[in-house]
């Protein structure tokens, strides 16, 4: 452990918007007496249509704004972010830094009849990152992706339950239906939001996978090995802060509720 940093500063979590609040939840639940400060970046959100030179600007400056409030780690809870810029992050700050993946391996595990579904960001599914998972995991199973174009900037609006919303939701999961698809991957933070919709929209014999309660193990495990985990019995406390108008607070607040 670097002898500057105290067990007891909080951990930074990083999003383009609000989605990542469904990865925080999941670390609150695993590191109940951490302190988290989360950031929406919601004014440049989304990231998935955005060059990844301007998304490495921007978490460059989030993960800076962080730092100077005394985060000890950050989790860059999104995954297009994670394509993006999680490795020249990991070079530039000396911090521990926790990226997301869509998660291709445990759905590839789960399926049944080896075809799995992945929901995701167009910048997520053209990143190499994505290219290098389907590699690694992406044998003997046939992997049939779809970019949801618009999903995310309903859900960052507070749209979960509109018409609109819904038939986006449609849209985009018929064709993994039609090509059998007993796993689907929700490749974005964002979607487990409207996870209820797309239970039903898919039926019940469909298991929906994302990845937040991986990440929160890999932040304890990363915290215990670093001797950076607070051992307080305190309760921790969460701070939020966002690039977004004042309305995005408010609309936090309300999806916060929810989860």
């Amino acid at each position: 452990m670097c002898p500057a940093i105290a067990v007891s500063a909080p951990v930074g979590v990083m999003d383009s918007g609000v989605g990542g609040l469904t990865v925080l939840k999941h670390l609150t639940r695993q590191l109940p007496h951490e302190h988290f400060i989360y950031f929406a970046d919601s004014a440049y959100a989304p990231y998935g249509n955005q060059s990844a030179v301007k998304i490495q600007q921007r978490c460059f400056t989030i993960a800076e704004t962080l730092i100077a409030q005394g985060a000890k780690a950050l989790v860059v809870a999104c995954n297009t972010a994670t394509a993006a810029a999680i490795t020249p992050m990991r070079e530039h700050f000396p911090l521990p830094i926790i990226g997301m993946e869509p998660a291709v391996k445990p759905a590839a595990a789960a399926s049944k009849n080896n075809i799995i579904g992945v929901l995701a960001t167009t910048g997520t599914l053209q990143s190499a990152q994505f290219a290098a998972l389907l590699e690694h995991y992406g044998h003997g199973v046939q992997v049939v992706t779809q970019a949801c174009v618009g999903l995310v900037e309903r859900i960052e609006q507070g749209l979960l339950d509109q018409p609109e919303t819904i038939t986006l939701l449609n849209t985009y999961c018929q064709p993994l239906i039609d090509a059998g698809a007993d796993t689907i991957v929700l490749g974005c933070t964002h979607y487990p939001f409207v996870r209820t919709h797309i239970q039903k929209i898919v039926g019940p014999d469909v298991t929906l996978i994302d990845t937040g309660a991986a990440v929160a193990k890999r932040l304890q495990q990363i915290l215990t090995q670093q001797d950076l985990l607070n051992t307080t019995s305190d309760q921790g406390q969460l701070q939020f802060l966002t690039s977004g108008k004042e309305e995005t607070q408010a609309i936090m607040r309300q999806l916060w509720q929810m989860l």
